[in-house]
């Protein structure tokens, strides 16, 4: 059974002319703006408020930076800065646990080179427990846990 896969569903419909729905929907809200600008503030200040108004519009209508809207683009970087930030590791003082340097671990290494039950249980207890075991606890593990010497 053979189906049709739409192609092209990236590009934008074209409703009047060369211009889409968006585009046209942008120039249509510059032209109220321009046509109640024009009828409450006196000519001089039209034209300067007026200029600014329309490059804005026309960048937002027609200007796509990396290739999205400038519209989208505008609203992710006003999103960036207010939505919380979410720091999946971030260190802080009391997670620092102190480890005996390798020179001292290596000197306590039993000379079992096998891997006991008791020997896991007790290091994947310090991995869950995130650093927070005490110092004596951290070095009977480590001494419980073979190491090869190279």
């Amino acid at each position: 059974m053979l189906i049709n896969v739409p192609q092209y569903i990236d590009v934008e419909d074209k409703i009047a002319g060369p211009l889409t729905a968006k585009q046209l929907g942008w120039l249509i809200a510059l032209g109220i703006i321009l046509l109640v600008l024009w009828n409450v503030v006196p000519s001089a200040a039209f034209f300067v408020l007026g200029l600014p108004l329309t490059i804005l519009f026309l960048a937002l209508a027609f200007f796509k930076p990396y290739g999205q809207p400038l519209g989208s683009f505008v609203v992710f970087g006003v999103m960036y800065f207010f939505r919380p930030k979410v720091y999946v590791w971030k260190r802080t003082p009391q997670n620092i646990v102190n480890v005996p340097q390798r020179t001292q671990a290596m000197e306590t290494v039993t000379a079992d080179k096998h891997l006991t039950s008791q020997s896991l249980s007790d290091l994947a207890r310090l991995l869950d427990s995130e650093g927070q075991v005490a110092d004596n606890d951290v070095e009977k593990i480590l001494k419980n846990v073979p190491t090869k010497k190279y």
